[in-house]
């Protein structure tokens, strides 16, 4: 054991898992290459859980930090005016596409999706919640309880009445002989059926286009779309959790919604905005945003530093098209592995721009394996390739590589990739 390791445990809990048999230190990093403490580098396609969006070393955040603080303020609260933060905050209505938005910075996801929250049930005064079936909302005491993933669930306390939904599990014995169009109007038939036995004034449906730490399991596009038409009836307000598919990560879209057609009551963010800096929020309806009858403030939410991390991060992503470029890099990465599924311990390759996963199972029975994709995890490792992993069942790789990944390193990973995953096969 090393030396760090052993005081990591010592002080850190026991709850909070780390990587690999022998844990990764991070010392560096450029570009989309970080190096370790023993001078070992890897091309890094997990960007720290999908929120160094433009990799590492990126002139423009930094020199955008040093500015601010140069001034000689890193805080001063939101009781004061602060420019960036409205700039920042003008910009991101704009993109939100939804009417007369506002925008409040938090300090990450968890703190963004409790805000949406409250929004949502004190507008309807109730605290029934819909959330999706292998969703990951935070660690909070409130989006514990709309997570929809028992491996990250500590408690079955709630201060929310949770009704579930289906829509990421075509896969499913129920569901697979389906189409996707007989799968959308069954989903849509639960929906019903759950309104049906909730109270009638239900809050919200807080839900990801793309489940992050669900293994990026997605609903067919449109689902959204046709459950906003039986929200809309009812006047259920819909929260997409744009944490991690938003900023045009997933190439089709500016934000993951897109891909349904829909703009929602509320979408929040966090991860990537920052490339690294720690900044969420929340951009909702004016009328939405402005509902709460008591005051709030963020004491750190918002801060001259994060906003110019953010306000640089973001004009990067615009300025460079780098939606685009996660469209082609994404599709040059996911068509190549698309032939992994046909190894037996290969269940599904799916994704969208630069989110992608791989989905191991045991290759005699079929069931989800998590100890074959820990396998892959360490073989990628030892190819110079750092990749994340996540699903209900522990059993999916999955990547989020900076959005400015050049071709010639969506490549290598690539076949990085292909080569740890039949290796890990070819033993199994």
């Amino acid at each position: 054991m090393s030396e760090l390791l052993s005081r990591h445990r010592a002080v850190m809990p026991s709850w909070l898992p780390l990587y690999y048999e022998s844990p990764l230190e991070i010392v560096s990093g450029s570009g989309s290459r970080v190096t370790d403490a023993d001078g070992r580098t890897y091309l890094d396609f997990f960007t720290g859980i999908v929120t160094n969006m433009l990799g590492y070393d990126v002139a423009e955040v930094r020199e955008a930090v040093e500015r601010q603080i140069a001034k000689g303020v890193v805080h001063t609260s939101t009781l004061y005016l602060i420019r960036s933060q409205v700039e920042l905050a003008e910009k991101i209505a704009r993109l939100s596409g939804i009417p007369d938005a506002k925008v409040f910075f938090t300090n990450s996801g968890t703190e963004a999706n409790e805000t949406a929250l409250l929004l949502a049930t004190c507008a309807r005064g109730s605290d029934e919640v819909l959330a999706m079936r292998g969703s990951y909302h935070g660690r909070s005491y409130g989006t514990i309880a709309v997570t929809g993933n028992r491996g990250w669930k500590n408690s079955s306390l709630s201060p929310l009445n949770v009704h579930y939904l289906h829509g990421t599990d075509h896969a499913s014995p129920v569901f697979r002989g389906m189409s996707e169009k007989e799968y959308v109007e069954a989903c849509v038939a639960d929906l019903r059926d759950v309104l049906d036995t909730a109270s009638p004034n239900v809050a919200c449906l807080i839900a990801e286009p793309i489940q992050g730490v669900g293994g990026f399991a997605m609903p067919p596009d449109g689902l959204y779309a046709a459950y906003k038409e039986v929200l809309d009836e009812h006047g259920i307000l819909f929260v997409s959790d744009e944490v991690q598919t938003g900023w045009g990560r997933t190439g089709t879209s500016f934000f993951g919604i897109g891909a349904h057609g829909v703009t929602p009551d509320a979408m929040t963010f966090a991860k990537g905005l920052g490339n690294g800096f720690a900044v969420g929020g929340v951009v909702a309806r004016g009328d939405l945003m402005d509902g709460l009858s008591a005051l709030g403030v963020a004491t750190f939410g918002g801060n001259p530093v994060s906003m110019a991390a953010a306000g640089a991060t973001l004009d990067h992503v615009l300025e460079h098209d780098l939606q685009g470029n996660a469209l082609r890099q994404g599709s040059l990465i996911i068509e190549g592995l698309r032939p992994l599924t046909e190894l037996p311990s290969v269940s599904d390759v799916r994704g969208k721009g630069l989110m992608f996963a791989v989905e191991m199972v045991d290759p005699r029975t079929g069931a989800p394996s998590s100890p074959l994709a820990g396998k892959v995890l360490e073989a990628a490792r030892e190819r110079g390739l750092l990749v994340g992993k996540g699903g209900v069942h522990g059993n999916v790789l999955r990547m989020a590589p900076p959005l400015t990944l050049s071709a010639e390193d969506a490549a290598e990973g690539r076949d990085l990739l292909i080569d740890a995953v039949r290796a890990v096969d070819a033993e199994a």
